[in-house]
Order: C-alpha cells, then sequence, then structure tokens
C-alpha cells in the first residue's frame, strides 16, 4: 500500500541537455547521441532507486521533451517551429498536414532499455491524443471540414484528429508496450481541462487509446480545473487518476481542513463516489523549498481520512524536470521518508 512513484520527467544532466542540442541541430546523429542518452538514463533510475521509490522510470533521459519526441516518429505532423509557452521558453510545435501514421514504436527502445536496468517496478508515461491534437497546429482537419461555422469546424477537426491519434499512433504503442514486464502505463494529458467543452473528446480519445490494451493504464492531468473534470470520472477506462494537490496547499502541518486547503477536492471526489486509484501529488515541483517528511506525512494522513491506504498512490504533482536533480532527490527522498511514517502509523 502507498506505493511511492515519479511523475515522469526529471531535468537531465548538462551533458546530455548539450548533445540533445547537437542533435537537434544536425550535427550529430542519434547513434552518436545514444551512449549519452544511456547513461543518462542509467543514472536517473539508480538516482530513483536510491531515493527510495517503489515504482520508477528514467525520467524522459531518452526524449528531448513529451510532446516533440511522439512528433518526430509520426508521419503526417511537421515541425513547424518554435513557440513562446512562457517567460522565455520555447517548445518545437508540429502542424498536422495529413492523416497520422506511426513510423515506429517510439517508446519500445526506451522501455526495454529501462526494464534491463531497472531494480524497482516500471511504469512508462506516454504523452496522450488529446494533448497531442492540442499542442499541433490543426491544418490538415480543419481545412476538410469547410467554413460555414467556425466553433464546430474546430470541435470536429479536433475530434477527429484526436481520434485518429489515439487508434493509430498511440493504440498500437500500449498494445505493444503491455506485452512488455512493465507495472504500469501513464497517459499525460496535462490539456485534458484547457477546453471545458471538448471533454468529450478527451475521454473518447483516452478510451480509444486503451482498447484491448492488457496492462492497466493510468491518466495524469496537472495544473487543471479539476471541477471540469469530475463529471467525466466515471467515463474514463483508467485505474487511476494522478492529479496535482501540493501546489495548492499550505506549508503548515496539521490533518484538519484548514491545514490542507490543497485537498478539499477529497471531499468532492468522494461525494462524487470517486472509487479509482489516486496519485496523490505531496510535491510541489514549482520550488525549491523542500517539504520536510512531516508535512508530506500529514498531507497523506488527511488523504486516508477519504480513501483506503490501497487506493492511494504517491508522487510529485508533477515532472520534477524544473528542478535540478539534486533538489528533485531530495524531495523524493522526503516523500519516501513520509510514506515510511505513515505505514509505521497504520
Amino acid at each position: 500500500m502507498l506505493y511511492t512513484q515519479e511523475i515522469g520527467s526529471i531535468k537531465k544532466p548538462r551533458y546530455l541537455i548539450d548533445m540533445y542540442k547537437l542533435f537537434l541541430n544536425g550535427q550529430v546523429d542519434y547513434e552518436f547521441l545514444r551512449p549519452y542518452i544511456e547513461a543518462a538514463s542509467l543514472d536517473t533510475i539508480r538516482m530513483l532507486e536510491g531515493a527510495g521509490l517503489d515504482i520508477v522510470y528514467d525520467g524522459e533521459m531518452h526524449r528531448w521533451e513529451m510532446y516533440y519526441h511522439p512528433i518526430t516518429f509520426i508521419d503526417g505532423i511537421e515541425v513547424a517551429g518554435y513557440v513562446r509557452v512562457w517567460d522565455n521558453f520555447y517548445f518545437l510545435k508540429g502542424r498536422v498536414v495529413k492523416r497520422p501514421r506511426l513510423i515506429k514504436n517510439y517508446h519500445l527502445d526506451e522501455a526495454l532499455f529501462i526494464l534491463r536496468q531497472a531494480n524497482k517496478k516500471v511504469k512508462i508515461p506516454v504523452t496522450g491524443p488529446y494533448t497531442l491534437a492540442d499542442w499541433t497546429f490543426n491544418e490538415y482537419y480543419r481545412l476538410n471540414k469547410g467554413y460555414e461555422d467556425p466553433v464546430k469546424v474546430d470541435y470536429e477537426a479536433k475530434y477527429e484528429f484526436s481520434l485518429d491519434l489515439a487508434r493509430n499512433i498511440i493504440n498500437p504503442i500500449l498494445k505493444e508496450l503491455s506485452k512488455l514486464d512493465i507495472f504500469r502505463i501513464q497517459i499525460d494529458e496535462p490539456a485534458a481541462t484547457t477546453h471545458p467543452n471538448e471533454m468529450d473528446i478527451v475521454v473518447d480519445a483516452f478510451n480509444k487509446s486503451v482498447e484491448g490494451v492488457e496492462k492497466d493504464v493510468s491518466i495524469h492531468i496537472c495544473y487543471s480545473d479539476y471541477s471540469v473534470l469530475i463529471p467525466y470520472l466515471d467515463r474514463f477506462k483508467t485505474v487511476q487518476y494522478t492529479l496535482e494537490f501540493a501546489n495548492r496547499d499550505s506549508w503548515g502541518l496539521g490533518v484538519d481542513d484548514e491545514s490542507r486547503p490543497g485537498y478539499t477536492l477529497l471531499r468532492e471526489l468522494v461525494d462524487y463516489g470517486y472509487d479509482f486509484e489516486l496519485g496523490l501529488g505531496v510535491i510541489d515541483v514549482h520550488t525549491d523549498k523542500i517539504e520536510p517528511p512531516e508535512l508530506i506525512r500529514d498531507r497523506i494522513l488527511y488523504a486516508l481520512k477519504f480513501l483506503p491506504p490501497e487506493k492511494i498512490y504517491i508522487n510529485p504533482d508533477c515532472g520534477l524536470r524544473t528542478r535540478s536533480r539534486d533538489v528533485a532527490y531530495v524531495k523524493l527522498r522526503n516523500m519516501v521518508r513520509a510514506v515510511e511514517m505513515v505505514r509505521q502509523i497504520l
């Protein structure tokens, strides 16, 4: 009970960042890059295992980032250029020019390498179809819809694109991964509630993605308006929702409602009849401030008022790639220590 897990990303070592930049600029090929990826992957696996996590991954060492990596293996999506997302952060954005076709399973080599190296249970995160569609310029599907009703055109184009990604890209990847000895597949949908009127698309694309998949699949949705998500909870074919709480919470100790304002959603979930596993976010990934084990302990104890321990998994709110590796390690180590405290109490 109370399995500990990382969500996905960890900051890459400097040497790997430098090598990736050479690769992205066309100065070296992938075979030159590969040993640097594998060295960083192994180092990150050992880091997460050293922190004491029950379920590990390699922190996206095999991927430049969660969007660019998949679109480079999808025929029909072309890289359009850099788009500013916040402050001075930019990411490469694609445009869909024809129906997407999978070139190769872009998570298979990654999963096989991690399985060979890991001594703990392994989870593989996969960027979901709706987020891929939402972050891509939707040229092909919109042009095929005409211009009579722009709102209807946008919705139908997004729906068709998302379902094609789910059917032709994500589903075959998940089916192949599910034949491996991995513990869990996690679908990341950070864009899920950004357009409340498109939640039916999110649900249908997720369910099409997991159709016929033999392994349990969870869904990770962070920094969202969860009031939009709640009415749709029963429609997702998932075993676990992994959600963000710590970013909304106070830093004071205590297990009462006043002390834990970031976790009031738990009461809403229970009132709704929530009966899934919950990936409980207990670490704020947007600050270098280190959560003491006692604070994390109290966040978990508060959650146990609403859900049994066998239903709760313990993790950061989101990936830790914005923090240094040293800070990420201490945060995760304290998270594990807090779980040990709670296990002793139980």
